[in-house]
């Protein structure tokens, strides 16, 4: 998601082999290169810290999508001595140990956007049950006075993640009742858009590019797999997607794709940081976690979830746009410009 942020790198630390040992350090690692997290998620993290404590420093890792290479900065932030550790997990399953042997040395873990195993000490996210039920809900309007024969196409996120089996959850709990049945259901290891492509492919081989009505991908990422290659076999379905990317938004623009989902990443930055802060000199976080999660091994997990909005060609002016998350111009190409006024994107 390509974002219109002006906000300062303030102690965001940088990519060095060793932590600080003290205990005004406060840990943030992220899972993998995307666009947000490097220059959004971090930044607002950062600025959000630095603004509830002076002395405080963010130490920032990112694992480029490794499980083993998450592990060692986990495990070299514990014994440089920070004490929290803000949690983006490459796989939620995999950081459980990690997790629950950094809870017997003292350090707190904040499990943000995905909940990870083991002792977690609070979780920051969106409702992704509400959010697989908010993109169900988004291909059955599109499908219109057809949903209840609709024959539907899924593909799900990684089985390792934990918030796309909510997606899928979520899903399943609307279209299952709304539509007229799920025709080819697949679940995509690592949310891979080139296997998300090969998948759609041999759907349509299988199926015929008539075969189905309506594509259910769980990110953006796999809807564009979607939407390429349904445009190559001629057929013109709905497509829904998931996080409001630049290039998902430039296809709502085309109609090559129905909807996406908007999660903000501000007010979930901002909450991991103050709850981050709270931990580390040992306050309460009630204020700040209405709800509980559970994981596999701890329930009563203190949680923030947030709601997340459907964005459709429509409405893009009045959500994305408005809000700043995405700057009109880098929308509006060359040649959607046509398309852009017409919708009031400018």
């Amino acid at each position: 998601m390509t974002l219109s942020l002006a906000l300062p790198l303030v102690a965001c630390g940088s990519e060095q082999p060793k932590t600080r040992n003290d205990d005004s350090s406060i840990g943030l690692l992220l899972p993998d290169k995307a666009e947000r997290y490097d220059d959004f998620d971090r930044r607002i993290m950062a600025s959000k810290v630095a603004s509830r404590c002076l002395e405080c420093k963010l130490e920032y890792r990112n694992a480029a999508g490794d499980v083993e290479t998450q592990r060692r900065q986990f495990e070299e932030m514990v014994d440089g001595g920070v004490r929290v550790i803000v949690l983006d997990a490459v796989d939620s399953r995999a950081a459980g140990p990690w997790v629950d042997a950094a809870a017997k040395k003292g350090v707190k873990v904040v499990a943000y956007d995905r909940l990870a195993e083991g002792a977690v000490a609070a979780h920051v996210s969106y409702d992704n049950e509400k959010i697989g039920k908010l993109q169900a809900e988004g291909l059955v309007t599109a499908l219109g006075t057809g949903a209840a024969t609709a024959r539907v196409l899924m593909l799900n996120g990684s089985p390792s993640d934990p918030n796309a089996l909510s997606f899928k959850k979520g899903a399943h709990a609307v279209l299952d009742h709304k539509v007229g049945r799920i025709v080819y259901e697949k679940d995509i290891p690592g949310w891979s858009v080139p296997l998300a492509r090969k998948k759609i492919t041999e759907a349509v081989n299988t199926l015929g590019p008539n075969g189905f009505d309506a594509v259910y991908a769980a990110n953006d990422g796999m809807a564009g797999a979607a939407a390429e290659v349904l445009e190559k076999s001629g057929a013109h379905l709905p497509i829904g997607g998931q996080d409001a990317e630049l290039t998902a938004l430039q296809r709502l623009v085309k109609g090559t794709q129905t909807f996406t989902v908007y999660k903000e990443v501000r007010p979930e930055a901002q909450t991991a940081g103050e709850i981050a802060v709270d931990l580390l000199r040992g306050k309460s976080i009630g204020y700040l976690t209405p709800v509980s999660v559970a994981n596999k091994s701890h329930s009563h997990i203190p949680a923030k979830l947030f709601s997340a909005r459907i964005v459709t060609r429509k409405n893009m002016a009045d959500t994305v746009v408005r809000d700043g998350a995405v700057r009109a111009d880098l929308i509006c190409t060359k040649d959607l410009k046509a398309d852009c006024t017409a919708l009031g994107i400018d």
